[in-house]
């Protein structure tokens, strides 16, 4: 017996309608390259996606066709993720910091009919065009009309808007249709395409507005942090609207001056960003102090956020973080590190390294690890296994990629390539990339772990811990170590006598490198890549 009930599709032109109805006094504001705000309500922004929609079948877009942005964070980038998906085109979402090569990979990849691009950005662009295949016009915005470029086809966004039709009826009605391309970053191979449906991005717009989740309401005045191009910024786009929430884009002002400057001035609540960011901002409060104190949940995800930097900020500035996890095959939120109930007894020390860990899954999202045999382990927080997941926002295989089991298992999860542990109580902590764990004579030796533990010395600002060949242990770790701007001398010994607090002498680094900078991926993670090609050439000795 089947249920009663309407078929009522989920897709994301009703996110955009719901906001227009119940919200349209609400505010999105955006940070120019001028350094000026612009602000205007919902009721206008979706007024100009409608227009905007109209604009994209002037140009030939047709269902499934591909439509790449190359932009910041801005109001425009916002219109572009509802208006795409609305007249049943895939947004292609395009990381503005990979190199050329890759960039027009992933372009030619995914057959993008048309290009939206940032006029701050053009530049960067321009050095790909001629090795585009499929692309048919160029559409430019935050850019002058007497911008001169080599680029074929071009067209200014506003000129268009202005002569655009603002009726338009959502041209999609059936939620299994393709709505967001994101390309993994390819640190192991070519980049893999992730193509979201509607249905899964509702979805986990709905699981990310859980209350044990971000639990976005209209009081909330958000700042996504996160590119646009990284993983839909965290479905924070549609969490926001669909919530009600005023909006707050960055543009190209991403120093942590600019950041602490806008998180005080429009009274942020929400900021969502990853690690190095907020490292940033951290030294930049702790030098040039501000109100930040509207903020409720300091947001952290890409990769794993030290315990010591949480406790700064909760101690030092009084700045709840909410640790998060997740992946561009996951939409991409997975988990989420809050104190829960039975917590609140837990001295400080204990609740910090609660919130250090990746956290429990969000009601959809089903974990488990296993070991080398495939076998599901024990949730005893400390038996080690691969991370496997699976729910309704998480990929099944990759865009024009066969399922194969490197990546999804035969009865249906996907392999993560994370190394974790969760505890009886449901809170995963990732131990390691299973590509970055150190094979040290039989033992696993955690990168992640010791990063951590150098981070949380009081002068150390970055740390990144890698494998290098030992023709006895099989692998011995390697530490690149930053120093904060203020600290003095530091020795060698005197880090390895702070890590010896907390770990065996086998599993401390054999050499601690000091560097001015830790080398970093298009998304800010530390592209250990490099540290082990550098170290292979001795660079770093």
């Amino acid at each position: 017996m089947q249920g009663l009930m309407m078929d009522y599709q989920l897709t994301l032109d009703r996110i955009l309608k719901h906001a227009q109805r119940m919200f349209p006094h609400k505010q999105v504001s955006t940070k120019l390259p001028d350094g000026t705000l612009h602000r205007y309500t919902y009721a206008n922004f979706a007024q100009r996606t409608k227009r905007l929609a109209n604009i994209l079948r002037q140009l030939g877009v047709q269902k499934g066709d591909r439509v790449g942005t190359f932009a910041w964070n801005n109001y425009q980038h916002l219109e572009l993720y509802y208006a795409i998906p609305g007249c049943g085109a895939v947004c292609h979402t395009l990381n503005i910091r990979l190199f050329p090569d890759q960039l027009a990979w992933i372009i030619n990849h995914a057959e993008d009919k048309v290009v939206f691009i940032d006029g701050t950005l053009l530049p960067a662009f321009e050095r790909i065009a001629l090795q585009l295949n499929t692309v048919q016009h160029y559409v430019l915005f935050n850019a002058d009309r007497r911008t001169e470029t080599q680029l074929p086809n071009v067209v200014f966004y506003e000129d268009l808007m202005a002569e655009a039709d603002d009726d338009f009826s959502w041209a999609v009605d059936d939620e299994q249709t393709a709505m967001g391309l994101c390309y993994t970053s390819g640190t192991t191979g070519d980049p893999k395409g992730v193509l979201y449906s509607h249905r899964s991005m509702m979805l986990h717009t709905f699981g990310e507005n859980q209350a044990s989740a971000l639990g976005l309401t209209e009081e909330d005045v958000v700042l996504p942090v996160v590119p646009m191009f990284h993983a839909m910024a965290w479905g924070l786009p549609y969490s926001c609207t669909m919530a009600g929430a005023d909006i707050v884009m960055p543009g190209p002002h991403m120093t942590p001056a600019a950041l602490a400057d806008l998180i005080a001035e429009e009274h942020v609540t929400v900021a969502a960003g990853v690690p190095t960011i907020w490292t940033g901002l951290y030294h930049e409060l702790k030098a040039r102090p501000r109100d930040i104190s509207s903020i409720r949940a300091l947001v952290v995800g890409g990769s794993a956020m030290p315990r010591g930097l949480i406790e700064a900020y909760e101690k030092e500035l009084g700045v709840n973080v909410v640790h998060a996890w997740g992946m561009t095959e996951m939409s991409p939120l997975g988990t989420l590190s809050k104190l829960q109930s039975h917590h609140r007894h837990l001295p400080d020390h204990e609740k910090w390294d609660i919130k250090a860990r990746q956290g429990y899954a969000l009601a959809g999202v089903e974990m488990r690890i296993v070991n080398m045999d495939g076998e599901t382990l024990p949730w005893d927080g400390v038996t080690m296994g691969e991370l496997q997941v699976r729910g309704p926002w998480i990929a099944k295989s990759y865009y024009k990629v066969p399922p194969g089991p490197e990546h999804f298992t035969a009865d249906g999860w996907f392999r993560t390539g994370d190394v974790a542990t969760i505890t009886s109580d449901g809170y995963m902590c990732i131990t390691d990339r299973t590509k970055d764990l150190v094979k040290s004579g039989g033992e696993w030796i955690s990168s992640v772990a010791l990063e951590n533990a150098l981070m949380a010395h009081e002068r150390v600002m970055e740390a990144a811990v890698i494998a290098t060949p030992d023709a006895r242990w099989g692998e011995r770790p390697l530490a690149v170590v930053v120093l904060t701007p203020s600290a003095g001398a530091v020795t060698v010994a005197e880090l390895l006598e702070h890590l010896a607090q907390s770990f065996a002498k086998f599993q401390a680094p054999d050499r601690i490198v000091f560097a001015s900078e830790i080398p970093k991926t298009s998304v800010g993670k530390f592209d250990k890549k490099v540290l082990r090609h550098r170290y292979a050439e001795g660079e770093l000795g």
